[in-house]
């Protein structure tokens, strides 16, 4: 009888682990500066639906070109960006502004989302199968 009162809760938590797990194998990003961390968290929460960067686990991104909706934006593992551009795109919904809403996030939220992707975005462009971009260095205090 106790377990017919209980199995109804165990499906619930289960089924509530798995759609958490969903599109997401974790934030592997640690040791860094407080604004880079709150950048990657900020990233999961609040980017990872439609981008890829395997540094945070997020995985929005089409694996294939001939799969891609019209939502996917870029995979940043293979696209290095430079803060200066990533304040750009949030400000402004991308840099098409058809898709991306505009000001997804604001004010030291967008900092950190950027300082985060400057150091981590490009990692397979880094060792040469992707673009690659020269970029100023990053603001000594942004998101700070």
């Amino acid at each position: 009888m106790l377990l017919r009162r209980l199995l109804p809760l165990l499906l619930i938590a289960a089924a509530s682990l798995v759609v958490a797990a969903c599109g997401s194998e974790g934030n592997s990003v640690s040791g860094q500066s407080a604004a880079v961390e709150s950048g990657s968290q900020l990233f999961v929460a609040r980017c990872s639906g439609c981008h890829t960067l395997s540094a945070v686990g997020a995985e929005g991104s089409a694996a294939k070109v001939s799969s891609a909706q019209r939502t996917n934006g870029p995979n940043f593992n293979t696209r290095k960006e430079c803060y200066e551009n990533v304040i750009y795109a949030i400000q402004n919904g991308g840099f098409s502004g058809a898709i991306m809403p505009a000001n997804i996030v604001v004010g030291k939220e967008s900092e950190q989302i950027a300082a985060f992707l400057a150091k981590y975005a490009g990692s397979e462009a880094m060792s040469g199968t992707g673009s690659t971009a020269k970029c100023a260095p990053v603001p000594a205090n942004a998101g700070d």
